[in-house]
């Protein structure tokens, strides 16, 4: 009798484990598939946007509210971006959700 309750802790505890381990790893991917989810938003947008022959994106500049063509580096920010301007901050959220001016 000792020796089915000992195993029935033991398999219980186990069974606890293998479901936590299950709950931190559904977690994990979940989390790892919005973030992909996101990325895709992102490449698609900045994608969408007009560019010339050089494969310059063209946008209006919020900070100078002037026409560019400007290259956009590999975290889809404008080349002329400035961190911490308030403008060039915007710009930067404008492109990645697709609302960005365009000509």
């Amino acid at each position: 009798m000792a020796d089915r309750r000992r195993l029935e802790r033991f398999l219980r505890s186990k069974l606890q484990e293998a479901g936590e381990g299950y709950g931190k790893l559904r977690g994990s991917t979940d989390d790892q598939l919005e973030e992909a989810r996101e990325a895709y938003r992102v490449a698609k947008h900045a994608r969408s946007l007009p560019s010339d022959e050089e494969g310059r994106a063209k946008i209006v500049c919020r900070r100078y509210a002037e026409r560019r063509a400007a290259k956009l580096d590999e975290q889809y920010r404008p080349a002329c971006y400035e961190e911490g301007h308030p403008d060039c901050e915007g710009c930067v959220e404008d492109v990645r959700s697709g609302r960005i001016e365009t000509w």
